[in-house]
């Protein structure tokens, strides 16, 4: 946003320091100067500031005054808001709020006989035609340009009613399914029955913090005005801007939290530059509120701070005074904090109702630091605790990254939120996903069940880019539970699509398949101390298996009987509805449940000088006989010379109808420590071969 200091040093005449030493004091305060443009003799800088969305205090030039006054303890000027003597009324202007869940006051006030006209420097303090044309702000009419200079000053939004359009009094409401509105822009618009506006007993006049209506605007004709200041809840104005597509100067300042007691003091500052030309004020300030929108921001619980906590987190500071109770009064009270004494060494500290974002003692100690000066403090190192010590699943996590890496994964990161739909396509467990209280969009709108939603939208973002090979993998966090209780949980999630060179050079690279992923969770598991470690899947009309994979190209992974993941082929439905027309493998992994198996510690042994000796058994075996059954026997053998054992070849004749296959065995044997003799092997021999017959297995004859 844009700042003058001409303008600033309206309110703040004892300014100790030029414009360059401002910007930097201003700018190390957390109150951030872009850059610095000089506007010429007698005008001073423009400065163009970048206002962190929690600060909406300081979005305009009366708060920005505020810091500075409180950096260099001179007086902040109080804002002019003397008025002439209102001309008694037969009643007061009727104002309702149905809406008290979105907004919690309303002030308005009528003036009558007044005159639009040009916009004009009218008095000191309010020179609205020299600030405006340093600011190259658009300058349309007095009454227009009266409520910009409003926000621009004070950062309050208000809003002008030509009063003789309306049709009896106010009323804050949702308005009603059908209802039309023609907002300033020129717009038609069909409101929603969640919009929040501001209508008279006939029709609909604004979208409340958004933007005022047609048919009530003020023209050159205009002679009576009704002046309205309120406040607006921010989702409230979020939810409506956002269903309209609007962004005004309004809703920026309303969505992100508005000044209480600001209402007033704005309705106030309007009404002096619109009276500057003729006309009165007709009654009294009509000035409704809704007690519990009050409480919760105008009148917040005191917060305790004690100065011995502020100087514990504090710390030293390079000035030999330190940070003393004078100048923690001083800095709080100049931020607009009343204190009262609470004991020794303790203040009861009454929050301002324009900073919303102070809520516990922690922030009024970071208040007085930052107001202090980060450079103020001396440069400590924290006093040492003891040694390091990693998670205990560190080593795992290690493991498990090493392995994804070696398979020829790249690490990425992911947001933790995503939509309510991915959250209900991916969560392991339905109705378990936690929505956010203040979401930033739909598409982040709950915290993630799941790491695939991130990784499918890294897959669509390369493949849509021309990336044709990805491989993505993230061991991150997923959370459950409701908003009372959140459980977070560790998962990996992996995304692969493109090809894999073959190993022969004959041959030309393939599309990567369910295979190649299936090798990858193996060596995953591989480095864990599990009993047992196989795949399976279950029918695509169970409803077991999850929606976000093909039914028929995915697997559940299981280790010593738990469900530790799922993986395979992205489904079609979920690839087309990303554009995705190569095939996607996904999958993740429950991390948590890997964990609590102990790693698999590598053994090394030395190798045997001796001659191997390898032998091959060609068996016949049921088609119900798995190599898992073979692979056992074998190794319940625990033969120390029995050194390797595999399926070299497997054959299935057609001819035999598919009930059994054959199976060519390869056994290799080695001693540590001797050449194995004839009568060895011949013993060794018959042991398999006892071993495969009882697992359901003959020799072919």
């Amino acid at each position: 946003m844009k700042i003058l200091t001409k303008w600033l040093r309206s309110y703040l005449p004892e300014l100790p320091v030029d414009d360059a030493q401002l910007a930097e004091d201003l700018t190390l305060r957390g109150i951030a100067v872009e850059g610095i443009y000089s506007l010429g003799e007698g005008n001073g800088s423009l400065f163009e500031m970048d206002i962190t969305t929690n600060r909406v205090d300081a979005m305009n030039h009366y708060g920005v005054a505020r810091e500075a006054a409180a950096i260099y303890g001179v007086a902040l000027k109080p804002l002019d808001i003397s008025l002439p003597e209102a001309k008694p009324s037969a009643k007061p202007f009727d104002v309702k709020i149905e809406a008290t869940d979105a907004c919690g006051r309303f002030t308005a006030r009528v003036l009558r006989g007044i005159t639009v006209t040009e916009t004009k420097d009218w008095y000191p303090g309010a020179e609205v035609e020299t600030y405006f044309n340093l600011l190259e702000q658009k300058k349309i009419s007095s009454a227009v340009d009266a409520t910009n200079f409003c926000w621009l000053a004070m950062g309050q939004p208000t809003h002008a009613f030509d009063l003789d359009k309306l049709e009896g009094g106010i009323i804050v409401r949702r308005a009603r399914k059908g209802e039309k509105l023609k907002t300033l822009d020129g717009i038609e618009r069909t409101l929603d029955p969640e919009d929040l506006i501001v209508a008279d007993h006939a029709k609909p006049l604004a979208l409340a913090g958004v933007m005022g209506g047609w048919d009530s605007m003020i023209t050159a004709e205009t002679k009576n005005v009704l002046v309205e200041a309120a406040w607006f809840d921010p989702i409230a104005v979020r939810r409506t801007a956002r269903r309209h597509g609007l962004h005004t100067d309004a809703s920026h300042r309303f969505e992100r939290g508005a000044d209480f007691n600001a209402a007033p003091v704005a309705s106030a500052i309007v009404s002096k530059i619109l009276l500057a030309f003729g006309g009165h004020i007709e009654g009294d300030l009509v000035d409704v509120r809704v007690p519990a929108v009050e409480a919760r921001t105008n009148s917040r619980a005191a917060v305790s701070l004690a100065l011995s906590e502020v100087q514990r987190m504090l710390g030293t500071t390079v000035h030999s005074e330190g940070i003393a109770a004078p100048m923690v009064e001083k800095i709080l009270v100049a931020l607009g904090c009343g204190l009262a004494p609470a004991g020794d060494g303790v203040w009861s500290v009454t929050l301002p109702s324009w900073r919303l974002d102070i809520e516990r003692e922690i922030d009024l100690i970071e208040e007085v630091a930052r107001v202090y000066g980060y450079n103020g403090f001396a440069n400590t190192l924290p006093a040492f605790g003891g040694g390091v010590q990693a998670l205990p699943w560190a080593a795992a996590e290690a493991a498990v990254r090493n392995t994804m890496r070696a398979a020829g994964f790249h690490e990425a990161i992911a947001s933790t939120f995503c939509s309510a739909a991915e959250a209900a396509l991916t969560a392991p467990q339905p109705g378990q996903v936690v929505p956010l209280g203040n979401p930033l969009s739909e598409e982040a709108g709950v915290l993630r069940p799941s790491l695939v939603p991130g990784m499918l939208a890294a897959v669509a973002g390369n493949l849509h880019r021309d990336v044709s090979d990805v491989r993505l993998f993230e061991a991150g966090t997923v959370f459950s539970g409701s908003t009372e209780k959140v459980e977070e949980r560790p998962a990996l999630g992996f995304v692969a699509a493109g090809t894999v060179p073959e190993q022969s050079a004959l041959h030309a690279p393939r599309a990567i398949d369910f295979h190649d992923v299936k090798g990858v969770v193996e060596q995953v598991a591989a480095q864990f101390q599990a009993r047992t470690v196989y795949f399976d899947r279950f029918p695509a009309d169970s409803g077991i298996m999850p929606r976000w994979l093909h039914p028929y190209r995915a697997a559940r992974i299981n280790v010593d009987g738990t469900t530790v993941g799922w993986f395979g082929q992205l489904h079609p439905n979920e690839a087309a509805a990303r554009k995705l027309k190569d095939a996607v493998l996904v999958g993740e992994i429950y991390l948590d449940r890997l964990y609590k198996l102990p790693l698999r510690k590598p053994a090394a042994r030395e190798v045997s000088r001796f001659q191997p000796v390898r032998r091959d058994f060609s068996l016949v075996l049921d088609a119900s006989i798995s190599w898992e059954k073979i692979d056992q026997a074998i190794a319940a053998l625990q033969l120390p010379e029995l050194v390797d054992w595999r399926a070299r070849e497997v054959f299935r004749d057609p001819k035999r109808g598919g009930k059994e296959y054959s199976l060519l065995l390869g056994v290799t044997f080695q001693a540590a420590d001797r050449t194995l003799r004839d009568e060895e092997l011949q013993a060794f021999h018959a042991q398999v071969v006892a071993a495969v017959g009882a697992a359901g297995a003959r020799l072919r004859s």
